[in-house]
């Protein structure tokens, strides 16, 4: 359980630290470091960095949502099939945040056994 904390805690540390010079996929890269040096266990290795990443995504999301009083998240909403409704899509940004993350965490553990053989 302290080692799940511990890789949470430094998948959201490296990836806001990355997202200052990479692109949104520097998410991918944090969960995918994570994986190597702080390897987990059966499911963790893609629960971990997907929630580590949800949670991240969707609380800048609502950030930068609030301060335009969800105004372009609302008519974003509403170019999808979400019927307008700014909440889900900022739920929806998380989740696809989080699978890319969980993802890549997966790819992770799965090339540090390579390189463990």
């Amino acid at each position: 359980m302290k080692r799940n904390f511990i890789n949470f805690s430094i998948t959201i540390l490296l990836a806001i630290l990355l997202s200052l010079f990479l692109p949104w996929w520097s998410v991918m890269v944090a969960a995918f470091l994570t994986s190597i040096f702080l390897s987990l266990k059966k499911s963790a290795v893609f629960f971990v960095p997907f929630l580590a990443i949800a949670i991240l995504w969707m609380l800048h999301a609502f950030y930068l949502s609030n301060g335009n009083d969800f105004i372009l998240a609302k008519k974003i909403a509403v170019l999808l099939p979400l019927n307008g409704n700014a909440s889900l899509l900022i739920l929806v940004t998380g989740i696809i945040g989080g699978i890319a993350a969980g993802f890549s965490g997966v790819f992770g553990k799965q090339c540090l056994k390579i390189l463990n053989k």
